[in-house]
């Protein structure tokens, strides 16, 4: 697997090309990605003084014969940022190892031993010591519990986890909005367009692709839509 380092409208040190290669451990991430093919190191400077305590910023590329990931990071100084970088690229690299190994697991096949049957399948007919069939057991299903969760009502057990949060936004451009959701590391990022003043949602897709969803109030609809279960906000 190669290192491609390279800066975006600033010069990148020879000494920091090689902590670059001894700080990215190329086995390690082998280990957990084996078809990883080239990591694309980029390293650009934010000219504005105002930033001075990011001016520095790092974005990591890793390209394999699966998906994209990508991590990078803001400092005062680019060897803090490589290694705020490098740890994000690690995390994401551990939860998409595990999503595959959790997808491996859940395909497989598991017989159930006709002993068992009775037990586990829900009115199925029961089994004799003798090998013969019994009579079909009918299960009573009792209407599931609703409880009350925020501001949902919930039926059964879930699973449903609900985590309100409310933040004060000042509105801000598509652009900052795609750079902050960099800046945080997530898949989306929530703010209010300056330019719509709507409520907007900008979001991750497939490699470098972003989409944005705008929410406009429809003047002919007074209620929400019965059944929709409630909004998640966290």
């Amino acid at each position: 697997m190669d290192i491609v380092v390279k800066g975006r409208k600033t010069e990148v040190p020879e000494r920091f090309r090689k902590h670059v290669v001894d700080k990215l451990k190329l086995d390690k991430i082998q280990k957990i990605d084996a078809k990883a093919i080239r990591l694309d190191v980029e390293v650009s400077k934010e000219p504005n003084p105002r930033q001075a305590d990011r001016s520095d910023r790092v974005e990591i590329t890793l390209r394999s014969r699966g998906p994209v990931i990508r991590a990078e990071a803001a400092a005062a100084d680019p060897y803090v940022a490589l290694d705020l970088a490098t740890e994000k690229l690690e995390s994401r690299l551990r939860r998409q190892h595990e999503k595959r190994v959790s997808a491996r697991k859940g395909n497989g096949h598991h017989r159930i031993p006709a002993r068992d049957v009775a037990v586990t399948v829900p009115n199925a007919a029961t089994v004799g010591e003798d090998g013969r069939l019994g009579p079909q057991r009918t299960t009573v299903e009792e209407p599931p519990a609703t409880t009350k969760v925020g501001p949902l009502e919930v039926q059964g057990e879930g699973p449903l986890v609900v985590r309100e949060k409310t933040h004060a936004a000042a509105p801000m451009s598509l652009d900052q909005a795609l750079y902050e959701m960099e800046l945080v590391g997530h898949d989306f990022y929530l703010f209010v367009d300056s330019e719509t003043k709507l409520p907007s949602v900008v979001y991750r897709r497939h490699g470098y692709d972003y989409g944005v969803i705008h929410l406009e109030p429809d003047p002919f609809v007074e209620e929400a839509p019965q059944g929709a279960g409630g909004a998640l906000r966290g």
